[in-house]
């Protein structure tokens, strides 16, 4: 190892990062050896010659420096890595169930203080997606100390794929690809990219080389769960589905009927298989869900009582967060339009942009615009596989927020 070099740091970025936030921004750094290289570990000092942190650190990125360690006496070689690893996976074998063990996060970034790192386990399966260059140019160690964790844990491994085809790679100066991991660990003719998980007693075939992101999104395992237990009866019509996950959840809660939603065809072949798969019977639609919802207004059909949205994220960046507000209320404006007294709607999104506080003026403003009154059943975010930390608010992207609300009109309400 060599010696490590050490960057100055403005007043604001040290009190940022000693307040919890692990990112320094390029416009932060005032003071850098020339012959730093991109991606490698830097000591960030405070004006005054301070040790605040450690940090991968890589000009050509917007986020110049990502914490990884604000011990002053960590040595960054493979116990380390080796270490941080077992306490992300420890974590996890204590907060989530036995029966989630073959589905699950095992590794989410920066909440786990591995910057740009995510690895998704499907049963015997990893798929990783790395997206810093610090994270990128130590991966074999990394990788292969997760590799060893698992099976020290009994936690088998087959093979590890790599979903570096984002382009969010590209801003980090790194390339973008996809394929196995090769190490002396794993065997290559154990290599597959086909997994058969079991989610809330649900079967899905997860494809880690062609799904979107990892392959599947873990992330709302327990409010599809959640959203289940009051199908029971109702007639349910689930929005924007993707593989039909809260669809499949609704029918096993014992929904009279299911619908679902959504305009990829792609999408609609893996739901439809996924409710063959499951033997569960589901209508299938493919159309655009905003453009269905104003014709159920239309027409008057007041058939689904209980309504589900999960869109796609509206905003990945705080510039576009305007239109993402009247995306959101537009969508659940259009619900609780055709939402009969007394119905169920379960709405989320997946954007960190937009904030709790923000969700809930857009659900105040839709349930006003929409005449009717909202009854907060409960209030939910990501699996904890998924972790949040309390100064990182990226982490806290998730909102199935208040999210089972009772739609009640002429203020005539029915208490669950």
């Amino acid at each position: 190892m060599g010696v490590i070099k050490v960057i100055t740091i403005s007043k604001r970025a040290e009190l940022a990062v000693k307040g919890g936030h692990p990112w320094v921004y390029g416009t932060e750094v005032e003071a850098c050896p020339a012959d730093i290289k991109p991606g490698d570990i830097v000591r960030v000092l405070s004006k005054k010659g301070k040790f605040i942190g450690s940090g991968f650190y890589n000009p050509q990125s917007k986020i110049t420096v990502r914490i990884i360690s604000t011990n002053a006496n960590d040595v960054f070689d493979d116990s380390f890595w080796k270490r941080r690893v077992a306490y992300a996976i420890d974590y996890r074998l204590q907060v989530m169930r036995p029966c989630d063990f073959n589905n699950m996060r095992l590794i989410f970034g920066e909440a786990d203080q591995l910057p740009g790192l995510t690895v998704d386990r499907f049963e015997d399966i990893l798929s990783v997606q790395i997206l810093s260059l610090g994270m990128e140019l130590r991966k074999e160690s990394i990788i292969n100390s997760l590799i060893e964790v698992l099976r020290e844990r009994k936690l088998s491994v087959s093979c590890v794929y790599e979903r570096n085809d984002v382009k969010i790679r590209e801003l980090e100066g790194i390339s973008l690809y996809k394929g196995f991991f090769k190490s002396p660990l794993l065997k290559e003719k154990e290599q597959k990219t086909i997994a058969h998980i079991v989610e809330n007693g649900i079967t899905y075939n997860v494809d880690v080389e062609n799904g979107q992101k990892t392959g599947f999104f873990l992330d709302q395992k327990f409010n599809r769960l959640a959203v289940g237990q009051i199908a029971k009866g109702k007639h349910v019509l689930d929005c924007f589905t993707h593989t039909g996950a809260f669809a499949l959840n609704a029918a096993k809660g014992g929904a009279a009927s299911v619908t679902a939603v959504d305009i990829s065809e792609e999408a609609v072949t893996m739901t439809q298989h996924n409710a063959v798969q499951n033997t569960y019977k589901i209508d299938v639609v493919k159309a655009d869900v905003f453009d269905y919802l104003v014709t159920l207004d239309k027409t008057h059909n007041h058939f689904f009582d209980y309504i589900i949205l999960d869109p796609p994220a509206f905003s990945k960046s705080r510039q576009t967060i305007h239109e993402a507000f009247r995306g959101y209320k537009e969508i659940n404006y259009r619900a609780m339009k055709v939402l009969p007294r007394g119905g169920y709607l379960a709405t989320c999104s997946c954007s960190h942009f937009m904030s709790e506080e923000l969700f809930i003026k857009m659900l105040k403003e839709a349930a006003r615009d929409a005449g009717v009154t909202l009854k907060q059943i409960a209030a939910r975010q990501q699996a904890p596989d998924h972790p949040i930390i309390m100064t990182i608010p990226e982490t806290y992207y998730l909102k199935l927020y208040k999210n089972f609300v009772l739609i009640a009109r002429s203020f005539s309400f029915i208490i669950y």
